[in-house]
């Protein structure tokens, strides 16, 4: 017996599955849409919320020689920020309501920080929601991969709030001390006529009181945040060198802020005291970062070495 087959009827689309597939040929990436609606609600809200906030900073601590770092911090955050457009605007929107949710919540948090420090004049707290409010943008508008992809950036803007003044107070005083003492017993040794009496240096006929701005807590907290730039921008994929140089940021640190008080000292006793209260005192500081830059790209020298050793050392046993 014969058997015959007929063709499979092929099922013609409806028109309004037509019309629904034109729309999405003709539609915007949704990658670039959500970019640039993140983009406009970022300017937007940062402005209206938060340039008052960095008005009272510039005009407030930003001003002080403790925490006049305030504003290159920033610049800088705006830098690597600027460095991640590319890549947040090729993320796509979450697709998931938790991210979203989250991101949600996060603003909310972030408005009544803002609300309770402008209204009670806490301005760390006021400054502090800024961070909070942008990334609670990134999880609402590019999920938890824009977090990740913002992660540093924001964590980077903490070095822009001013320390609470008990815990520099309470940091600042035994830093100074150490550094002092350091700094004293370099330059006995070194056959000056120097004498310690707490944070006071007498060097000669002079006076030099180390001040916080010196040895203080802000200096090291700028330090610790040069540092962990440099290891960031270096990007190395071994843990334990970035592990390193983050721990050496702190001795680092320190040492720098001898380096300064030692130049201070010495351009007084040298040059007399009105040397150093004009643009020696600038320079001084400038010098203060130079040394740990030094000091870091020296250490990350050393460790370059070392891993090399290491990587040829299993290549020869492999």
């Amino acid at each position: 017996m014969a058997h015959t087959t007929t063709p499979l009827q092929q099922t013609k689309p409806s028109p309004w599955a037509r019309v629904a597939a034109d729309r999405r040929a003709r539609a915007v990436p949704p990658s670039t849409a959500d970019f640039g609606l993140t983009l406009v609600l970022l300017t937007a809200a940062y402005l209206a919320l938060f340039v008052p906030t960095g008005v009272r900073l510039a005009n407030s601590v930003w001003q002080t020689e403790e925490q006049g770092h305030g504003p290159i911090i920033l610049a800088v955050c705006a830098w690597l920020l600027y460095q991640r457009r590319h890549a947040l605007a090729a993320l796509p929107a979450p697709a998931g309501w938790r991210s979203r949710a989250l991101g949600w919540a996060l603003l909310a948090c972030s408005l009544v920080l803002y609300a309770f420090g402008r209204s009670q004049l806490v301005l760390l707290l006021e400054a502090a929601s800024q961070i909070v409010f942008l990334a609670g943008l990134l999880l609402l508008f590019k999920g938890r991969a824009g977090l990740r992809l913002g992660a540093f950036f924001l964590f980077f803007m903490i070095f822009t709030l001013p320390l609470p003044d008990s815990l520099v107070a309470a940091v600042t005083t035994p830093l100074k001390l150490a550094v002092s003492s350091v700094a004293a017993t370099a330059l006995h040794h070194a056959g000056y006529p120097i004498g310690q009496s707490g944070v006071m240096l007498t060097v000669g006929p002079y006076q030099v009181l180390v001040a916080d701005a010196c040895a203080g807590l802000n200096s090291m907290f700028m330090l610790e945040a040069v540092v962990i730039l440099y290891v960031h921008l270096m990007g190395y994929p071994q843990r334990w060198r970035n592990s390193a140089l983050l721990l050496a940021a702190i001795p680092i640190a320190f040492f720098a802020n001898v380096v300064r008080v030692l130049v201070l000292v010495l351009l007084i006793y040298h040059l007399g005291d009105q040397a150093a209260q004009t643009f020696m005192h600038g320079l001084a500081g400038i010098l203060l970062f130079v040394v740990a830059l030094i000091l870091t790209a020296m250490l990350d020298t050393l460790l370059g070495l070392f891993s090399r050793r290491q990587g040829a050392r299993h290549h020869a046993a492999g």
